[in-house]
C-alpha cells in the first residue's frame, strides 16, 4: 500500500515540473539570455527515486536515498528532444548519472527511466561525474566522464587523495550503454576530457587536460589535443597543449574544455572553464575560444574576459562562486542551448544563436594582458562612442 504522503508530495512536485521558465529581463548583454529559474534541481528528482513508497516498510515516509544536488550535465539534442545526463549527487557524496529530457530545452525537464548503469570493468572506480556527450560521425553517442579512484600510492591514513582518469561509454539509443576502457594518456591524471565530434586524419581526437595531481595541474595544465587510432582501446601517445594557463587572467590556475566544440562557418567554437584564485577560494567562470576548421589545434580567436560567471543567487551553493559547463547543444534552427551549473548545486540554461556566438567569439577584443593596455583599449572604445554620440 502506497503511503498517503506520496500523493501530497507528488502534487507539489508536478507544479514544479510543469512550471514555465521566463527570460530574466534584468540581465542583458546581447550575447545570450539567462532565465529566472534553474532548468533543473534536486527537487526535480522523482519521489520514488528517493523514498520507499511502501507504507509497511516506511510507515513514517522517511527519505531513504536522498539527493544533495543535480548539476554538471552532459547535453544532447536527439530526435527532436533535449537530453541531459545529469550528475546526481546523493547524500553519501557519490555521484551517479541520470537522464532528463525536455521538449523545448528550457523548462519541463523530467528525469526518465532509472540512473544509468553499465558493465563494471574497473573495480577501483569509486566516483564518476561530469559526463560530456558527443554524437560522433561514426554513429555512436559517446559519454566521456571523470572516473575517480583512491590514490593507491597514498599512505594508509590518507583517505582523501585520489586519482582521476577519463572513463568512456557509448550508446546509440541512450538506453543501453557499453563501457569501454579508460582513455590512456601520457599524463598521471586527467580531467575534462572531451571527444571531438569528427575524425581527424582518420583518427579519433580528444581534448584533454594534463595534470600531475587530482586538484593541482602542476607541470601540466591547459587545454590539450591528442589522437588515438581506435576508440575500443583509446591510447593517446602525445598531448599538445593548445590553450595554456596564463598569469593574472580568468584561467591563471586551471582551464579545461567544457562540452564538445560547436562547428560554425568561421571555426570551431569552444566553451571552456577558467579558474583563478581569490581570497574566498577558487572562482570558476566560462570563456570561449575558436580553433581552425581544418586544424583544431590552431587557436584563431580568443575574446577577452569571461563569457558566463556566477550571477546573484548562482554564487551560493555547495561549492560557491562556481560556474561549470559540460553540455551545450545546437538545434536545427541554429539555436544554442548552454547548460551550466552554478556552485555545484543546480542546472541553468542560457540561450543564444550560432550567429551571436560567432559575433561574440570573433569580434570581442582579446585580453591585452596588462592593466595599462586594458585601459587604453577601453579608452579607445569610449572615444569612438563619444564621436558617434556627439554627431
Amino acid at each position: 500500500m502506497i503511503h498517503d504522503k506520496y500523493y501530497t508530495l507528488k502534487e507539489k512536485q508536478e507544479a514544479l515540473l510543469e512550471r514555465k521558465n521566463e527570460v530574466n529581463t534584468e540581465f542583458y548583454n546581447g550575447i545570450y539570455e539567462r532565465y529566472i529559474f534553474p532548468a533543473l534541481t534536486r527537487h526535480h528528482v522523482p519521489i520514488h527515486w528517493r523514498f520507499d513508497l511502501n507504507q509497511k516498510t516506511n510507515p513514517n515516509f522517511q527519505e531513504r536515498l536522498g539527493v544533495n544536488a543535480a548539476f554538471n550535465p552532459g547535453a544532447l539534442y536527439f530526435e527532436g528532444k533535449y537530453y541531459l545526463v545529469v550528475r546526481m549527487e546523493g547524500l553519501d557524496r557519490k555521484s551517479i548519472f541520470a537522464l532528463a529530457v525536455s521538449d523545448n530545452g528550457i523548462d519541463t525537464f523530467r528525469f526518465i527511466d532509472a540512473p544509468l548503469v553499465w558493465d563494471d570493468n574497473d573495480a577501483t572506480e569509486t566516483n564518476m561525474y561530469d559526463m560530456r556527450l558527443v554524437h560522433h560521425e561514426d554513429g555512436f553517442i559517446y559519454g566521456i566522464y571523470c572516473s575517480e579512484s583512491k590514490d593507491k600510492d597514498a599512505p594508509v591514513m590518507d583517505t582523501s587523495s585520489a586519482t582521476a582518469q577519463a572513463g568512456l561509454v557509448r550508446t546509440k539509443d541512450l538506453k543501453t550503454w557499453e563501457r569501454l576502457p579508460n582513455v590512456e594518456t601520457p599524463s598521471p591524471q586527467q580531467r575534462n576530457v572531451v571527444l571531438h565530434p569528427e575524425f581527424i586524419d582518420g583518427k579519433y581526437a580528444f581534448y584533454t587536460r594534463p595534470q600531475d595531481g587530482f586538484i593541482s595541474t602542476g607541470t601540466g595544465g591547459g587545454i590539450a589535443f591528442g589522437l588515438t587510432d581506435t576508440i575500443e582501446q583509446p591510447v593517446i601517445r602525445e598531448e599538445k597543449v593548445i590553450h595554456e594557463r596564463r598569469y593574472h587572467t580568468i584561467y591563471e590556475v586551471k582551464n579545461g574544455q567544457g562540452p564538445a566544440p560547436i562547428k560554425t562557418d568561421k571555426g570551431w567554437i569552444h566553451i571552456a572553464h577558467g579558474v583563478r584564485n581569490t581570497a574566498a577560494g577558487l572562482r570558476y567562470v566560462l570563456y570561449t575560444l575558436a580553433t581552425d576548421l581544418d586544424d583544431p589545434t590552431k587557436v584563431i580567436a580568443t575574446p577577452g574576459g569571461h563569457f558566463i560567471a556566477p550571477y546573484d543567487g548562482e554564487r551560493v551553493g555547495d561549492v560557491s562562486n562556481v560556474i561549470f559547463c559540460n553540455g551545450a547543444v545546437v538545434n536545427e534552427k541554429n539555436e544554442v542551448f548552454i547548460y551550466y551549473a552554478s556552485s555545484d548545486t543546480r542546472i541553468h540554461v542560457a540561450t543564444t544563436t550560432i550567429d551571436k556566438l560567432v559575433d561574440y567569439t570573433f569580434n570581442t577584443p582579446a585580453d591585452p594582458f596588462r592593466s595599462l593596455d586594458n585601459a587604453k583599449q577601453r579608452k579607445n572604445l569610449i572615444e569612438r562612442n563619444e564621436a558617434l554620440l556627439n554627431k
